[in-house]
């Protein structure tokens, strides 16, 4: 696996955008925990992947930008912006996120923060 947690992390978001379910899921440990922005958790691996690979296909001119990658040994902070369709509008999310990996080159945890602007 990969040592530097940082070039994990990229890789692993590079993985998601692409749509590749098994790539993407070989940088994630077993018993991974994703926390969302609404306090919603998906674990382990499979159910986490399961649900990716269900939503993603469904957003619509999706892209997602990296703004800025800071990492301190084992945890890696990621600000970074997704862009999409709904409803005929273009929907712009700004989000830092935050993930912690193990010293054998996978993803433990994953936590998700969304910046709100006011309408």
């Amino acid at each position: 696996m990969i040592n530097e947690p940082e070039t994990l992390v990229i890789r692993y978001l590079e993985r998601m955008v692409a749509h590749d379910w098994a790539g993407l899921g070989e940088y994630l440990h077993p018993d991974v925990v994703r926390v969302g922005p609404f306090g919603d958790v998906f674990t382990p691996r499979r159910r986490y992947v399961d649900y990716l690979s269900a939503l993603l296909p469904t957003l619509v001119d999706y892209d997602l930008t990296v703004e800025r990658v800071v990492a301190d040994r084992s945890v890696v902070m990621v600000q970074l912006t997704e862009t999409m369709e709904i409803d005929g509008s273009t929907d712009v999310t700004h989000e830092v996120l935050v993930f912690e990996t193990d010293a054998v080159g996978l993803i433990t945890r994953i936590d998700i923060f969304i910046q709100r602007t006011p309408a």
